[in-house]
């Protein structure tokens, strides 16, 4: 056996009121102009039509922005930096990796709590130092967006934050690997991070169907696990 057992934890929290109230202000204009450009966003052939069409106008381009505003809120609300300080606590003498979906939570997090950051911005010369220093024990935990989904060697890692990502089967499990790596009495863990009642609930419910993750999961199978639901 090469894979480590594991669990899969999502987590949930919720959005201030304040952040509440831009986030909702933001997805009524991004949802109003889709009904009125009569826009379906069920299949690729929408999200064509809706990039095409806010490009067009004034109105567009503001729907454009309000789409992007709605979507930053629920993925970097404060909420979840308070649950990662929590997972980073109880899990300080592990080797822990924190994903996110944007460059910009990656920075945000390295900044308050002195995580190295390792986007694709980072040198290959830097990256490589950092990664070296993570599997001696010098460094303990890492924050990254989406350049160690894969093809990278990091056998010590065994907890696997997820603070946002996209809806792909295949990058959760990709996320999931980088933990699997087998090690005596290893368990690794999966914590997965989700906004309540926002648009974050479907991201998270695609990637985690399971139709699709048992698919990808032939990828990394693993000898047993556990999936635990918290909220």
């Amino acid at each position: 056996e090469y894979l480590a057992d594991y669990s899969i934890v999502r987590i949930n929290v919720r959005l201030s009121p304040e952040e509440r109230e831009l986030y909702e202000r933001e997805r009524a204009i991004f949802r109003s102009f889709l009904q009125e450009k009569r826009i379906d966003l069920s299949g690729l052939r929408g999200w064509q039509l809706f990039i095409a069409a806010s490009a067009r106008s004034e109105d567009g381009r503001r729907a454009m922005q309000a789409y992007r505003e709605s979507k930053r809120v629920a993925l970097g609300t404060d909420a979840k930096l308070r649950v990662l300080s929590q997972l980073l606590t109880r899990h300080r003498r592990d080797r822990t990796l924190v994903f996110t979906a944007e460059n910009e939570m990656v920075y945000r997090i390295s900044e308050q709590f002195l995580v190295p950051a390792i986007t694709h911005e980072t040198g290959i010369k830097e990256r490589r130092q950092w990664l070296e220093a993570f599997n001696k024990g010098e460094v303990l935990a890492l924050a990254t967006s989406k350049v160690l989904n894969e093809g990278v060697n990091i056998p010590e890692a065994a907890v696997a934050i997820v603070l946002s990502g996209s809806g792909s089967s295949r990058e959760h499990i990709q996320r999931l690997g980088r933990i699997l790596r087998k090690a005596p009495d290893k368990e690794a863990i999966l914590y997965e991070v989700v906004t309540s009642e926002t648009t974050e609930e479907n991201i998270s419910r695609r990637r985690t169907d399971a139709g699709q993750f048992r698919e990808a999961r032939h990828e990394t199978e693993a000898s047993s696990s556990s999936l635990r639901w918290l909220t």
